[in-house]
This record gives C-alpha cells, sequence and structure tokens, in this order.
C-alpha cells in the first residue's frame, strides 16, 4: 500500500513527458509481449453489451485490502458474469499512470492528485472510480516520542520522505495551522518508514490508517498520527481509485466494457464490506506471491468496515463516484502553492479542473 504515498504524496514525476514514455515503454515491454491483454478488445464491433470485452489492470503497490475487489469479482465470477475477462497486472517500475498512458494497462490503481499531476505535464488521463469515500493518509511520529503532541511539534524536525511538492504544501500548512512555521527537513528512506523513524533517521511520516497503522496495532511499535483535513488542509487528499487513458476511453466497445468491469469490481468490493473475512481471505489466496498476512488483511478490512472509509450513506455499498467539490477544493490548495508544473518545470496558468480529470459517467 505504500506506492499510494508513493503516488500523488511522494512518487518523484519524471522531468518530461517523452521520458516518462520512454520508461514506461522500456519497463512495460515484457508485460505487453507476454500477457497479451493489454488493450481492451471484443468479439463483436460495435461495442454493444452482448460484445465479450478484455481488460487489463495494473496495481500501483504489492496487492492488498485497495484491491480486494478486483480479486473478489475474479475469484467469484462476477467479471465473468458481466462479460469481462480481466487480467490483474503487477505494478510496472514506471507505475500505472504511465503504464495506462502508454497502453500498457487499460486501467491503472491511482489518486486523483496524481491524475492531476500528470496530466499537467501532457499526459491525458481520467479517474473513473473512486474507492475511498473518506481521508485514509495519516502523518504520524511514534507515541513514544513525548516531544510531538500537534502537528506543530514537526517543526524544526524530520520527515521521513520520498520528495513530493504536494507532500510538502500539506505539511506545511498542518503546521502552520497547528501555530508553527512550517519549516521541517527531509530524510529519504527505503519503503519500511517504521524501520526510519526506529532507528532516529527520521521524526515523522505518512502512513495510511487502513494498512501500516492497522500493521502497528497488531505488531508495533505504537504511532501518534494526525489528519490532514483536521489541520487546515481543504477538500479530500486520498481519492484512491482507478484511472484511463482518456482517448482510450472514447472508443464506443471500451466505454461499454469499462461500465461492465466498473460494475463487477463494484460487487467485489460490496461483497468485501459484508463478508470481510471472506474476502480477506480470497485476497490472500489469490495474490499468493504476496505472501500477505492473512492476520493483517483481515484487520485492514475491519478497519475499513468499522471506519466506513469506502462508503457514504450505505454501509455495504461502495459507491465508487468522485467528489468533484472535495477534489477541486484540495486541487485550488495544490495549485495556490505551487504543486503543479508543466513538462517544462513552468507552474501551470491555471489550476487543474477536477470535472476535466474525473467522471462518474461510467459507474452505471
Amino acid at each position: 500500500m505504500r506506492r499510494h504515498f508513493l503516488g500523488s504524496w511522494v512518487k518523484r514525476l519524471s522531468a518530461t513527458h517523452a521520458l516518462r514514455r520512454a520508461a514506461a515503454l522500456l519497463s512495460g515491454l515484457a508485460l505487453a509481449m507476454g500477457a497479451g491483454a493489454c488493450s481492451a478488445g471484443t468479439t463483436a464491433t460495435n461495442g454493444g453489451s452482448d460484445a465479450y470485452a478484455e481488460i487489463s489492470f495494473m496495481l500501483d503497490w504489492t496487492p492488498n485490502t485497495n484491491h480486494i475487489g478486483l480479486y473478489v469479482a475474479q475469484e467469484l465470477g462476477y467479471f465473468k458474469d458481466a462479460g469481462v475477462d480481466v487480467t490483474i497486472l503487477p505494478t510496472a517500475q514506471a507505475g500505472a499512470e504511465t503504464s495506462v498512458e502508454n497502453g500498457v494497462a487499460n486501467v491503472g490503481f491511482t489518486t486523483l492528485s496524481n491524475v492531476a499531476a500528470f496530466n499537467a505535464q501532457g499526459a491525458d488521463l481520467k479517474m473513473v472510480f473512486d474507492l475511498t469515500q473518506q481521508p485514509v493518509a495519516r502523518w504520524c511520529s511514534l507515541a513514544s516520542r513525548a516531544d510531538i503532541s500537534t502537528p506543530k511539534d514537526f517543526d524544526g524536525k524530520t520527515f521521513v520522505s520520498f520528495g513530493s511538492a504536494e507532500q510538502t504544501a500539506v505539511l506545511r500548512q498542518m503546521i502552520r495551522t497547528a501555530g508553527g512555521s512550517g519549516e521541517f527537513e527531509t530524510a529519504t528512506a527505503g519503503t519500511n518508514t517504521f524501520q526510519a523513524l526506529t532507528n532516529g533517521q527520521g521524526d515523522f511520516g505518512g502512513f495510511y490508517v487502513t494498512w501500516e497503522n492497522v500493521e502497528s496495532e497488531l505488531n508495533g511499535p505504537a504511532l501518534q498520527c494526525f489528519v490532514a483535513s483536521d489541520w487546515g488542509v481543504p477538500g479530500n487528499p486520498d481519492q484512491l481509485g482507478f484511472a484511463v487513458n482518456d482517448s482510450w476511453l472514447q472508443d464506443a466497445g471500451h466505454a461499454d466494457a469499462l461500465e461492465r468491469f466498473l460494475g463487477a469490481a463494484r460487487r467485489g468490493y460490496d461483497y468485501a464490506l459484508t463478508h470481510p473475512d471472506e474476502a480477506s481471505d480470497i485476497l490472500v489466496e489469490q495474490a499468493g506471491e504476496a505472501q500477505l498476512d492473512p492476520e493483517l488483511v483481515r484487520a485492514s478490512m475491519r478497519e475499513i468496515v468499522d471506519g466506513g472509509y469506502w462508503t457514504v450513506d450505505d454501509p455495504d455499498s461502495v459507491p465508487g463516484t468522485v467528489d468533484l467539490d472535495a477534489a477541486q477544493d484540495y486541487i485550488d490548495f495544490l495549485y495556490e502553492n505551487d504543486t503543479y508544473t508543466d513538462a517544462d518545470g513552468s507552474p501551470l496558468p491555471a489550476a487543474p479542473q477536477a470535472a476535466d480529470l474525473a467522471t462518474n459517467e461510467y459507474l452505471g
């Protein structure tokens, strides 16, 4: 699940659109040649609902509960019922966004803020499904740190980082809202932020409440965490879900295939909400290469259900809709903090528009 923080929060965007394209083509070549399912196709040419469709989906990181609905839909035959043959691809080195942009995969797991950042540099991505309806990111220090009680206490300390203008803007706002100056140091770490904090490499870092916080509760070390929206950051920074290449979507057959895919995936996520233990077992078994801890997966799903992170009104149903107003509030905040640049590294003349970056049209 770290890839989400390695996405809009901490992933380094390539300097130019051309470099991103070249990197994706190199890293995805073997997948494109071997999988044979990296372009959606149908047995009929009219794109009608009776056509049989193929969809390739690229993960953003190691399989985890964010992806559980896909594995459930695959195992329980929901994709088959919808007339969709789905191939789940492991993440490429270049990331799901660049792979979707270049046709290595039809659909990829990402964040809306990633879509905004990539499109600012020349990509043509569109978010079509938002899994997380409530903020899931947390900014945490070890609970043993008696000198940290609010984000103000991050002032002058060291953030365990992978490098991002977005994370800097968010943390500065949180610190300033808490009464601090918003100045902190950064230290680059590997994928294990827990280790970086316990060995003294840094003082605080970014985590997800539905995975790393659960891991912390199960295995330690204990964390003290803060939510960005509680400390002056507007909107919802954590809109995680599915994106496609908008030009791919313009084909009627692809649009029909996507709608059927999303309907089946939502069935999978709904099943996970109402049968969290059974769905967890499916994920562990079907994603065997990830060697997931069954206890962690089950505890993660219980946290998701109890916290209502995927739902709005109905606790048993994932709406999948993108809240465009909350998205725009956050995008405007990032724009005002000089987060977005074009392929040449120049600031954008205007803030990206959520209505151009996302659509709920294909959710049925």
